[in-house]
């Protein structure tokens, strides 16, 4: 029954077309897949292979923008305001990149964005290398950086379904969000070297020459091994067509909610660990940066995690999503940095696995068709929200103090987490069920008739 299906099997794909209905059948086959079986597709290995390279140079930007941004100012609130400006565009314009995901070649598509980014990191990079760099320049580049993700993010999000077709989506999916937490390990490392030995400009220099790479490889692809997408015709209402689609199904309208809250309240890292840096810990950098590769790594375990699993369960990512919270609201009130810095590793994994596990339901839920506009409806509630969390956030870090500031992000998305999660439980006809399975404690949802009977 499909009122069962939303928290059990979590991808409510039996709405969705045919090609994409995660049955029975095919999930005993996404079981028996390899954890990096979609590696063995040649044009996504040359995919994967590029994006480690530019998402290595990205995570070395930001590590570096935040650093200059709080050099230059001193301001945890104007970090907030750079990231803001970063994701303004795509709270503003991110469903008019889906339309465009929809109806241009995507290959090409990203062709034009890929160079783009590595143009605006190349230009901050002669700013700040030539001693003239300006707070002001810095929020510019992230703002024009961001419209320019307005297109690639749902452009390159659905791209991967035509790299390596239905079957092996979930895998690269999760491989996708592996290849960047690896890249993410590595990058704040390098830039914390960067910063201290020789300054943010050379972080900035290597970040917009990173983009060679995923440029070589788009170009590398054969063309013929694509699976044939149709796309959307050119025509008025599509926009409106997109947000009917998604609001009809529970099973894409919670999840995109619940990442919604999350993406605005609970991963603002960079004004929370730059603020724990300076005022808590008082680090420097290279601090700053060992924080973001130990996240990196539990969320480079998560991602594995969850390219090994073979199903996207929503009660699997409501559950992570209240883990995560809690993590936060603990983590804030550490009373020694090697604790503080030791919780980094499952807060990085509970929170890649909520991504990776809202994202992979959604598009496996999602008819191909609609596929660009429901992503960049997606990406711009996880991270257009930011614009308006991250001065809100930022604001009480400075005000209140980085341990409250962490804290309240934190509560704010278990507390979101736990009304999808039952939210969800209704839609599905379920109801949570306390007890006791061989002397310890069991918390499940189980369908209402099955409580019926038993009472």
């Amino acid at each position: 029954m499909r009122r069962r299906t939303l928290l059990s099997t979590g991808s409510g794909a039996d709405s969705a077309p045919a090609p994409t209905d995660p049955d029975t059948s095919s999930t005993r086959h996404d079981r028996k897949q390899s954890m990096f079986s979609s590696l063995k597709i040649r044009n996504y290995r040359l995919f994967a292979t590029g994006q480690v390279v530019s998402n290595t140079g990205t995570w070395m930007q930001r590590i570096a923008q935040d650093w200059l941004v709080l050099s230059l100012t001193g301001s945890a609130s104007a970090v907030g305001i750079t990231i803001a400006l970063q994701f303004l565009p795509m709270l503003l314009f991110g469903l008019y990149g889906g339309v465009l995901a929809d109806r241009l070649p995507k290959r090409q598509l990203l062709l034009a964005t890929q160079a783009a980014m590595g143009l605006t990191g190349l230009a901050l990079a002669v700013l700040t290398l030539s001693g003239h760099v300006q707070v002001w320049h810095v929020y510019l580049t992230a703002f024009l950086l961001g419209l320019v993700t307005v297109v690639d993010n749902p452009a390159r999000q659905s791209f991967v379904a035509e790299m390596v077709g239905p079957d092996q989506l979930r895998n690269a999916v999760s491989l996708n969000s592996a290849n960047f937490q690896s890249a993410r390990l590595v990058g704040p490392a390098v830039a914390g070297v960067l910063i201290t030995a020789v300054g943010s400009g050379y972080a900035f220099l290597l970040n917009g020459l990173s983009f060679v790479a995923p440029i070589a490889g788009l170009l590398m692809m054969r063309a013929s091994e694509l699976h044939r997408v149709e796309r959307a015709p050119r025509g008025k209402g599509q926009l409106r067509e997109g947000l009917r689609y998604v609001a009809g199904r529970p099973e894409l309208i919670w999840p995109i909610v619940l990442v919604g809250f999350i993406g605005t309240f609970g991963f603002n890292f960079p004004i929370w660990l730059s603020a724990f840096v300076d005022d808590v810990f008082h680090g420097d950098a290279g601090t700053y940066g060992l924080l973001n590769t130990l996240m990196a790594a539990g969320s480079l375990a998560g991602a594995l995690l969850a390219a090994r699993r073979g199903t996207s369960r929503l009660r699997l990512l409501v559950g992570a999503a209240v883990l995560f919270g809690v993590l936060e609201i603990v983590t804030a009130f550490a009373p020694a940095f090697w604790i503080f810095a030791v919780m980094m590793v499952p807060i990085g994994m509970f929170g890649l696995t909520v991504n990776v596990t809202a994202n992979s339901s959604v598009q496996m839920a999602t008819d191909p068709l609609m596929r660009g506009r429901v992503m960049s409806l997606f990406m711009m509630v996880f991270t257009g929200g930011t614009p308006l969390g991250a001065p809100l956030v930022g604001w009480v870090t400075d005000t209140y103090g980085a341990r409250v500031g962490f804290a309240a992000g934190g509560a704010v998305a278990a507390v979101a987490a736990a009304g999808v999660g039952v939210m969800l439980a209704r839609v599905g006809g379920l109801r949570l069920s306390v007890g006791w399975n061989r002397g310890h404690p069991q918390v499940r949802f189980v369908a209402r008739e099955r409580l019926t009977t038993a009472a």
